[in-house]
């Protein structure tokens, strides 16, 4: 249901920014709040997991995620639905801590991949009714709707749970490190601030702007890893490091995350935007290859490592994702289906061949009454992941054409219907560098009579500049996102060692 809701309400987007006309800043904030939250306090969630039982607390992830569904159906303003997210990451952090360890617990380990692999399943399935259902129900009957999707699944849910599901891990009573998941809080969100703030000129009374809000957030990281070290009951357990797999595992994870994080959302505006002109319903369907794809894959992969291993298999599985990637280059500013088709396939089946084996290494790596805690530590990373991703593709863009070309494409303002202009409606002026590669836009709300007698305010803008710079902005992210895949190669070599002084040390702690 937390995947589910992540692509649901990114499909729907375009719609909900003409309806309650939220700003630029608030939208990407609607999307990046949801994964700040839920990576923060994800990790002492996964050790409340590992003292009062997971699944009570997957559970209530259930209900909390519920309720904030309700209240973001009647959002009435873009801070309102902002905050209702928040209170959907909540419940989706209960979810993604648990979720993981529940069936780790529940099979054995030559069975953890191709079961690991089914979760896969789900979580896709809950990706492709995202796309295909939330573009139906916002196309036909509002934007709202795609909340309501989630209060009878969610109500299903928790009666399942409590009459299904039973406590198979070892619960350990510790105490919670408040401190240290207080400041890597804080640390994530000043990082983030400066990412997202900074290209919008909003922090240039700071001395060195950006670079000076981004340096406070790493020095709050540096200050958790100290904290982990000398607390007694650290948030995260550093000596999980120590293990090969461990460390290669979510090194990878995390760049791969950082990779693809942000594809959807471009995606869905490019599709949606104003040389495509998609329906959201029309939209989904062009993004089914990576979730059909996936949702092939994955326990596919999950299958074969369990016999085979997965240090071989995950890292195809990112060379095949990054091909995708640098195929995605070549997109001009219209596409048909079978112009996409292959490279979001390869994307799809990339993520899928990764993901199954490397979070199989990942649970197998550690102790059995550390999964909550790995579980937890590893979807930290990958949330984190695509939380940094969606800024630093918004980073990108700021760098390749003026904010207010941004502004035309996500917030719907750019006006491409020729016959509702005049000549004098579009002004373009060079910048002072004579660089026609950008331009100064004149914004100007004006009154036009059209056929009908009627009046309506526009905004006149360079169409032609902003597309082709939103097209430049895109391949460079795609471009990226390629050489963050293959880097992630490096370290998923990672994965397969140490697995004799993994049990060794797992006899040795009891």
């Amino acid at each position: 249901m937390a995947s589910l809701d992540t692509n649901i309400i990114i499909i729907a987007l375009p719609i909900i920014i003409s309806d309650i006309h939220i700003s630029l800043l608030t939208l990407i904030w609607i999307v990046l709040g949801y994964s700040l939250v839920t990576a923060s306090i994800l990790l002492n969630l996964g050790r409340l997991s590992d003292m009062f039982g997971r699944v009570k607390l997957y559970k209530l992830g259930f209900i909390i995620f519920t309720i904030g569904s309700a209240f973001c159906s009647i959002s009435q303003t873009g801070e309102q639905l902002l905050l209702f997210r928040l209170i959907q990451s909540l419940g989706a952090a209960f979810l993604f801590s648990n979720s993981a360890a529940i069936i780790t617990d529940a099979f054995p380990e030559n069975e953890r991949g191709k079961a690991l692999g089914l979760n896969q399943i789900s979580i896709v399935v809950g990706s492709v009714m995202g796309l295909l259902v939330g573009g139906i129900l916002a196309s036909t009957l509002g934007w709202r709707s795609i909340f309501w999707i989630n209060i009878p699944i969610g109500i299903f849910a928790v009666v399942w749970c409590h009459s299904k599901l039973h406590e198979l891990g070892t619960i350990k009573r510790e105490k919670i490190d408040w401190i240290g998941n207080i400041t890597l809080a804080i640390g994530l969100l000043f990082i983030l601030i400066g990412i997202t703030f900074g290209p919008f000129q909003i922090l240039n009374n700071f001395p060195f702007g950006m670079y000076s809000i981004v340096s406070i957030g790493l020095l709050f990281i540096g200050l958790f890893v100290i904290i982990e070290l000398k607390v007694i009951k650290p948030m995260i357990d550093l000596s999980l490091f120590k293990i090969r797999s461990f460390l290669g595992g979510n090194i990878s994870i995390f760049f791969n995350s950082i990779a693809r994080g942000a594809f959807i959302l471009i995606m869905t505006f490019y599709l949606q935007g104003p040389t495509m002109k998609l329906t959201p319903f029309e939209a989904g369907i062009f993004l089914l290859p990576v979730s059909i794809a996936l949702s092939i894959f994955g326990p596919l992969s999950g299958w074969i490592s369990d016999r085979y291993g997965s240090r071989a298999i995950s890292s195809l599985g990112l060379l095949i994702s990054s091909i995708g990637f640098f195929m995605l280059m070549n997109l001009g500013m219209k596409s048909i289906f079978t112009d996409t088709l292959l490279p979001l396939s390869l994307i799809g089946a990339g993520m899928g061949i990764f993901a199954s084996p490397n979070r199989a290494a990942i649970m197998n790596a550690v102790p059995k009454y550390q999964r909550g805690i790995a579980a937890g530590t590893s979807t930290m990373f990958v949330l984190s992941g695509n939380t940094l991703s969606i800024g630093l593709a918004f980073l990108i863009m700021s760098n390749t054409m003026p904010v207010n070309y941004i502004e035309s494409i996500f917030l719907g303002t750019i006006d491409t219907t020729s016959d509702h202009m005049t000549k004098n409606d579009i002004i373009n002026i060079k910048d002072h560098n004579n660089n026609n590669k950008s331009s100064v836009i004149k914004q100007r709300n004006e009154k036009i009579n059209v056929k009908n007698n009627k009046e309506i305010n526009f905004i006149a803008l360079d169409t032609t500049s902003i597309i082709n710079n939103f097209l430049k902005s895109l391949h460079y992210i795609f471009l990226l996102s390629g050489i963050l895949m293959l880097i992630s190669i490096v370290p998923s070599y990672m994965k397969n060692g140490n697995v004799k002084n993994i049990k060794y040390d797992n006899k040795s702690k009891r």
